[in-house]
């Protein structure tokens, strides 16, 4: 679907909006690559592309909405629409959760936090709440269903906290402005 012009130096350039599954992202490289769904060539997606939407990282397999030009490289993502988690996974319920439904986890409010740590091969890391002196747990498994890869020290999200058996612990992790964004 044609979306609109965009100018790039003196020529302007069509954008297009596809939605595809995020093939791979690495944080580390900086890039990754959405797979059209409509069956299209892949499309480069820039971290800074990301961040701009809010994000440092997106998790492999998640499906996403973007805006994409042609380049004489190939399609290249310049402005993210929409993230939303992998599909489809037949995935265990995390204990720690407690018997919430996705329906009363979405229902709680978003919390803004900066992330104190988060170490992808442990599997867990902490985030600081505005305004609140405990830290929240973030389990790695909620942060894969949420659409997220990895986090960085310092990233700004906003979560969805409950009580759990230790104490708070995410149940959702989104981007930063998630609150701001108009519905779609």
């Amino acid at each position: 679907m044609q979306t609109g012009w965009k100018m790039l130096g003196e020529s302007p350039e069509l954008l297009s909006e596809i939605t595809g599954e995020v093939k791979w992202f690495d944080p580390v490289k900086g890039f990754g690559f959405i797979l059209d769904q409509s069956g299209g060539p892949d499309i480069l997606l820039h971290a800074n592309v990301l961040r701009n939407f809010g994000q440092g990282s997106v998790a492999d397999h998640a499906q996403i909405s973007v805006k994409v030009q042609s380049t004489p490289r190939g399609a290249q993502a310049v402005e993210v629409l929409t993230i939303a988690p992998p599909a489809g996974e037949i995935v265990a319920p995390i204990e720690d959760l407690g018997d919430n439904t996705p329906e009363e986890i979405i229902a709680l409010p978003m919390e803004p936090a900066r992330v104190k740590w988060f170490e992808k091969a442990k599997g867990f890391g902490f985030a600081n709440v505005f305004e609140r002196d405990e830290d929240v747990f973030i389990h790695m498994e909620v942060l894969r269903r949420s659409g997220f890869a990895d986090l960085a020290p310092g990233e700004a999200v906003c979560l969805r906290v409950i009580e759990g058996k230790r104490g708070r612990m995410a149940a959702q992790v989104l981007a930063w402005d998630a609150s701001s964004r108009p519905s779609r």
